[in-house]
């Protein structure tokens, strides 16, 4: 018998697992690269159309620059310089007239969604998410639509809301995770059918990454329906996560229909609960979501003290609402904190 024949495949695999791993890292590197020098090429040409027509009639000028140019290098280099596509490298430097490293951190494909945001604070703010969380633009679409800047900052002390622009969402205590309300259309159930919290828990399951982004930075999954044993009784939190950044527990109760004072107590036991029994001494205090259809505001104020840090109420939504439906529920909700 050769000694070819004696090698064991888990050496194989293991030779392909390096071998694949040096690929793949390579691949990595040359796509960053070529990634870095399409974004540098494209705000070089918006400089150049920019500076050529400063002094000239914008309009009227800009245009017909713009199309002469796309003529003779579409002629030359072959698609990708149309006039739109020149006016976007144009808009490209006009909104990032500064060339930092941080530029070349997103694709062409994410800038064409940021160069549709006019407000400099709101681009910038989602400039940031997508560099800090990691969004493909898929995600950035999604949370663009679901207004997702408007959502964080009426959640947010008026102080903290410039920061949003330079850091983006930034966690600093329980009450940075809260949106309201939460988006989960990718659930995929409408809103005038039927369905019980245990479905809206399995949909939930099935579609966790999804969830996991509504959710925000830092949550890992715990488990869903963890049981808590008091004496002899057993209960049963919907959904548990650990917020990596906060440092600990967050326990989720999944309700259709108003927030009631039986709620709050139910979620006052599993956040006492976990502080007493389940978290370390190095953890923070376990935060508690009620994520309900109707989170009965008045109920909650008057069944918490003034100075709960821990529970929160906040609704979901399972479909995109318009964007003047939104701006009416945000609306809402900074009167609501005004009566507070």
């Amino acid at each position: 018998m050769s000694k070819i024949t004696t090698i064991k495949d888990d050496e194989i695999n293991k030779l392909y697992d390096d071998i694949k791993g040096l690929i793949d890292q390579s691949k990595n590197k040359i796509y960053k690269t070529v990634n870095t020098e399409m974004i540098n090429l494209y705000w070089n040409i918006g400089k150049i159309i920019v500076e050529k027509q400063n002094g000239q009639d914008r309009a009227k000028y800009g245009d017909y620059l713009i199309e002469k140019l796309s003529n003779q290098l579409t002629n030359e280099f072959g698609k990708g310089f149309s006039t739109r596509n020149l006016k976007r490298m144009r808009k490209l430097y006009l909104y990032y007239p500064k060339r930092t490293t941080m530029l070349s951190q997103l694709t062409w494909s994410h800038y064409l969604e940021l160069i549709k945001i006019d407000d400099e604070t709101k681009r910038n703010f989602y400039m940031n998410e997508c560099i800090n969380s990691n969004w493909d633009v898929r995600e950035l679409q999604r949370q663009r639509t679901t207004l997702l800047y408007e959502r964080i900052a009426t959640s947010k002390d008026k102080s903290k809301i410039p920061e949003l622009s330079t850091k983006g969402n930034s966690i600093y205590e329980s009450k940075d995770i809260i949106k309201d309300p939460f988006v989960l259309e990718f659930l995929d159930i409408k809103e005038n059918k039927n369905y019980l919290e245990s479905d809206l828990e399995k949909n939930i399951l099935e579609h966790l990454k999804e969830f996991l982004l509504e959710l925000g930075k830092g949550f890992t999954f715990v488990g869903n329906q963890v049981r808590i044993t008091i004496d002899t009784e057993h209960f049963y939190p919907d959904l548990v996560f650990y917020n990596r950044i906060l440092n600990c527990f967050v326990i989720i109760d999944l309700k259709i229909g108003k927030v009631t004072h039986k709620d709050i107590g139910q979620m006052q036991m599993y956040v006492n609960y976990y502080d007493r029994v389940i978290k370390k001494e190095n953890e923070n205090k376990t935060i508690g979501i009620l994520l309900s259809t109707d989170k009965n505001e008045t109920i909650v104020k008057y069944t918490l003290p003034e100075d709960n840090k821990t529970i929160f109420s906040s609704e979901f939504r399972l479909t995109i609402p318009s964007e003047k439906e939104f701006v009416d529920v945000i609306e809402d909700e900074k009167k609501n904190l005004e009566l507070v």
